[in-house]
């Protein structure tokens, strides 16, 4: 499992048509409706002058009109969690290209409509599953630590780490989405950034969850002047359904479509990000921007359930945190081990373990952590920490041998694509908290990252008092852990699923309780999403429960009688109001189905029918080919 870096291309370096190498490679939110008192809106608002949505038909097209949260498909998939961008990416499908092709048109649309949570300010995960070679590869476009940063650049102000521009990273998306795209894109970069530019330059409606977000930062917004010009522009918050109009993005977007990526690494759009974060108090520097570099690796893989999950390796922590939770509830070896509210009680309790152990790891580039992944991925040491879980109790924090304060990372967004032939992306992109660090680049539009905060300070004084862990302090050039986990599933050596979660600390839990719901319980793909989950922080020792109203009325709150049964665990229980969303695609893999596509095909591929799931926890909708 090597590391590779990839340079970033300069600006003469990016023709928009491609070469022959890729050819070969073949607290307010009461607007309109009554919204519940959390981050769980499931409603999506639909306008006609938005790019090219047609979830519906145009009678439906109103506000408050919720389309379908899951879609089925025999020729491919998109599920992101906004409906114009899984049209987005659709449409890329639609005009022969891979799944990665729609996976770059998808994040960039969903970087225009939802900058609380994303954008090519911020950083991601990616991970491509190629059917005809059946490798998969993990695309690091984390963000990393400029040059000028340090161990200590935090300790007279640890608010620093988190709100304003001296909390940035150094960008990566943009990076990330085009040496996937080098290797395997079928489509002219260029025609990528249509519905993300034509979103951006029009204007877009806002949607509910953007809406809700704004109202809850409003602060936030009010006091970094370009914030406030793109979201307040007549001195008054958008709210869900007004128009937003994102010019200086849509400017900046049409440089990276006619350049390429060079245009924020070696560029005039670089140039004007760096002389704004500059002004804001920022060290971000155009040497950090040339200096960039994706990693790209083999994914990391795990067998668990009958199943074999690929994700991305360290710093990301949800690969293995996710298969050292299996593995545990797969060493009691019965059938009934993972199943009813005693499955509850051991997941919980197997949480518990993880976090404590997960909190070893750090930027392999950085820290060893190779007897950290090898335990993580090891069936035997699952099978020791097993052998601690009690099924009649619980025990205090102290018992799970933690040493390190948690990495409480926030706010993401996740989508997942398949494509006719079975290739599959699973992406997570981030800005780290809501609206990343609080600015908005006014010359280019760009909302930059408050990556910093993912790193621990040797100074910083967790809420859970224990001290920082040394494997995540700052570096320059570093990469910040993360609870990210975008998963591509297989069984047999043929695609099976493709899952992952935005929520910070909860999307490792919420991945997990999907993924047993379905492949090991048997639900439907849809309900397996909607299923009320259960969350676990480590410290406070405190059991949160889902118990959330949507707006289109459906209630999802965890049973009473599993309530009752894990208080009689001796779990200490508290409801929350949001949970994780995750974005969910499963192919059936029974029997095939007769797509039409006979000349040419590989006879070795599987095709089953695709359905794919938006979680409802948000206001996203699928789309599908």
């Amino acid at each position: 499992m090597g590391r590779h870096n990839m340079e970033v291309p300069l600006l003469d370096s990016v023709p928009n048509q491609k070469n022959n190498n890729r050819n070969n490679h073949g607290s307010t939110a009461l607007w309109f409706f009554l919204v519940c008192a959390t981050f769980s809106i499931a409603g999506l608002i639909i306008f006609e002058d938005d790019f090219s949505y047609n979830g519906g038909s145009k009678n439906n097209e109103r506000v408050g009109v919720r389309g379908p949260d899951s879609v089925e498909s025999e020729h491919g998939v998109v599920a992101a969690d906004d409906g114009r961008c899984s049209e987005a990416g659709v449409l890329m499908l639609k005009k022969g290209g891979h799944a990665v092709d729609a996976a770059v048109a998808t994040a960039l649309c969903i970087g225009v409509v939802n900058p609380m949570s994303s954008g090519i300010g911020g950083g991601a995960f990616m991970v491509v599953r190629s059917s005809l070679t059946s490798q998969v590869q993990a695309f690091d476009s984390r963000e990393t630590a400029p040059l000028a940063a340090s161990q200590n650049m935090y300790a007279n102000d640890t608010r620093a780490k988190y709100h304003g521009a001296l909390s940035m990273g150094v960008p990566g998306e943009i990076a990330g989405l085009h040496e996937a795209w080098s290797r395997y894109g079928r489509l002219d970069w260029k025609t990528l950034f249509e519905p993300a530019i034509k979103l951006a330059k029009d204007g877009f409606s806002v949607g509910p969850y953007l809406g809700l977000n704004l109202a809850s930062y409003a602060q936030r917004i009010m006091n970094d002047p370009g914030l406030r010009q793109m979201f307040a522009p007549e001195g008054k918050l958008l709210r869900a359904g007004e128009k937003c109009q994102r010019v200086e993005l849509a400017h900046s977007l049409e440089e990276l479509a006619e350049q390429g990526p060079g245009a924020l690494y070696n560029g005039t759009v670089g140039e004007k990000l760096v002389e704004d974060v500059r002004q804001g108090g920022g060290i971000l520097t155009k040497e950090d921007l040339r200096n960039y570099k994706v990693e790209i690796t083999d994914a990391i893989f795990a067998n668990v359930m009958n199943y074999t999950i690929y994700g991305m390796p360290p710093p990301s922590t949800g690969t293995l945190g996710l298969a050292l939770v299996m593995n545990i509830l797969d060493s009691y070896g019965s059938a009934n081990a993972a199943k009813g509210d005693l499955r509850m009680h051991r997941l919980i309790e197997a949480s518990k373990h993880m976090f404590a152990e997960r909190m070893n790891l750090g930027d392999p580039d950085f820290v060893n952590v190779t007897k950290y992944v090898s335990e993580m991925l090891s069936v035997s040491y699952a099978k020791q920490i097993q052998e601690k879980i009690v099924d009649n109790t619980t025990f205090p924090a102290s018992y799970y041998m933690y040493r390190w304060s948690q990495l409480r990372d926030h706010g993401t967004s996740h989508f997942c694509v398949v494509d006719a032939d079975r290739n599959a992306v699973s992406m997570t992109t981030t800005v780290n908290f809501p609206f990343g660090a609080g600015v908005l680049s006014p010359s280019t539009g760009i909302l930059i990252n408050n990556g910093m905060g993912d790193f621990s300070a040797p100074t910083e004084i967790s809420p859970d008092m224990l001290p920082p862990a040394p494997a995540n302090f700052i570096r320059p050039n570093k990469r910040p852990l993360s609870s990210m986990a975008p998963l591509i599933i297989t069984k047999d050596n043929q695609l099976a699923g493709v899952i992952g979660g935005s929520g910070g600390m909860k999307i490792i839990p919420a991945v997990a309780q999907v993924f047993l719901n379905h492949f090991d319980s048997g639900m439907q793909p849809l309900a397996a999403v909607q299923h009320p989950r259960i969350y676990h922080k480590l410290i406070p020792n405190v059991v949160s429960y889902e118990n959330l109203t949507c707006i289109n009325g459906d209630h999802i709150e965890l049973a009473e009688e599993t309530k009752v049964f894990l208080g009689d665990k001796g779990h200490q229980l508290q409801p929350m109001s949001g949970g994780a969303v995750v974005q969910f695609v499963v192919q059936t893999l029974q029997e095939p189905i007769d797509t039409g596509r006979k000349f040419g095909e590989d006879p070795n591929i599987f095709r089953g029918k695709l359905t794919a799931v938006s979680d409802p926890r948000k206001d996203g909708k699928s789309a599908a080919l």
